[in-house]
């Protein structure tokens, strides 16, 4: 069995040799370590046998002295078979054209499903989808991956709150949560607004509740901003939810370390595209050839896998995009170094704080430079909204 599966590889062939003593024929194969199996005896002249066709060359010489006739009967094997599809062109390019046809409508999107979003939100997210490119009938691996997608989504419709894009088969499906405005919840109880900050009071405003503070007051936290008391009668209180804003000028020592030369990264806007196909750890390019011109480079990597009908094929499809980079160096002087520190030192401790709060002013405490730095200890001063809504207690 191993003899024939070894020898279909390679081809075979049944002969039929004819002659006065063919057994002798057979002998001579033997002997020249030539093989030969299934060997039957057709009549005192003649016998069958099978034989591989690399070795049918060596009978020629048996052949052209006539004392034989050595006549192929049957052909076995692949080399007869792709010899018959090479002479059947027109067979394999059918079947070619319709493997090609098969991959690529197994590699485009036929639907892109939209759940959980009313009608209007929903064709508004088509209509950016269409502007990324994903639509029915376009190429899986032109288009960003499901995680990109997401993100672009989320930032381009305010109006969704979380977005999942999921890829099954050829049908991209899309999970949608619209924002919802969410009241303000119905207080259970009376309460109070007090300090969380130290801090002088620049700016009152209360539309429920009785005051207890006014301009220029400083405060500590803890204190009394707005009572939810508004009864002016001790022995009969009429307490309500206390509403307001109080801002304060508050204060905060910030350190913040500048070096005197900075390095900049900046893309600038130019790129090369380049696709290939990959088996294995094997990268065969088909569009983009060539290396890139650029000095330096940014490159994102985005890999899609081919699919044959519901199948995922062990090759992928590479998007490398390499986007020119450029580096920038930039000498300070001290005093621009102390400029640059002082906004750096501003917007870091912004972020710590409520979204309306905004510094008035700064003050350089200390400065010091070495090693290619300043280094600054800067007092600043905010103005923030200090109230905090408390419930009252019994006795209050």
């Amino acid at each position: 069995m191993k003899q024939v599966q070894g020898s279909f590889i390679t081809g075979y062939v049944i002969i039929l040799i004819e002659g006065s003593n063919p057994e002798k024929l057979l002998q001579h194969c033997v002997n020249q370590e030539i093989l030969v199996w299934n060997v039957k005896k057709e009549s005192h002249t003649s016998c069958q046998a099978n034989i591989r066709l690399q070795d049918l060359s060596k009978l020629n010489g048996f052949q052209n002295d006539g004392s034989y006739t050595i006549t192929v009967t049957r052909e076995f094997g692949l080399p007869f078979i792709v010899k018959k599809l090479v002479s059947r062109k027109e067979f394999l390019l059918s079947i070619g054209i319709c493997f090609l046809l098969i991959l690529y409508l197994s590699n485009i999107i036929w639907d892109v499903k939209i759940n959980g979003v009313p009608k209007d939100i929903e064709k508004k997210i088509t209509k950016q989808l269409n502007t990324y490119g994903v639509h029915t009938g376009a190429l899986v691996f032109s288009i960003d991956s499901p995680s990109d997608i997401q993100q672009k989504l989320l930032h381009d419709i305010p109006e969704l709150l979380w977005v999942g894009v999921e890829k099954k088969g050829t049908t991209f499906q899309i999970e949608v949560v619209e924002k919802t405005i969410v009241k303000k919840k119905e207080v259970q109880g009376p309460s109070n607004l007090i300090a969380t900050k130290k801090g002088v009071v620049s700016y009152v405003y209360v539309s429920k509740g009785m005051p207890k503070v006014k301009v220029n007051d400083f405060v500590k936290p803890g204190d009394l901003l707005v009572s939810g008391n508004i009864s002016e009668d001790k022995e009969k209180p009429n307490l309500v939810e206390a509403e307001g804003e109080i801002v304060a000028k508050t204060w905060y020592e910030v350190s913040v370390t500048i070096p005197l030369e900075a390095e900049y990264q900046e893309l600038t806007g130019e790129k090369d595209k380049k696709l290939y196909f990959e088996v294995g750890d094997l990268q065969v390019p088909f569009w983009g050839f060539g290396s890139s011109e650029f000095e330096h480079v940014q490159t994102d990597i985005n890999r899609t896998p081919l699919h044959f009908f519901n199948w995922e094929l062990p090759i992928n499809i590479i998007e490398s995009t390499q986007h020119e980079k450029t580096y920038r160096k930039e000498k300070r002087s001290k005093g621009d170094a102390i400029k640059v520190g002082i906004e750096q030192a501003k917007n870091e401790l912004l972020l710590r704080l409520d979204k309306n709060a905004k510094v008035i002013s700064e003050k350089v405490l200390h400065e010091s430079s070495g090693n290619g730095k300043v280094k600054l200890i800067l007092y600043l001063t905010v103005e923030e909204n200090i109230a905090k809504s408390v419930p009252i207690n019994q006795g209050d």
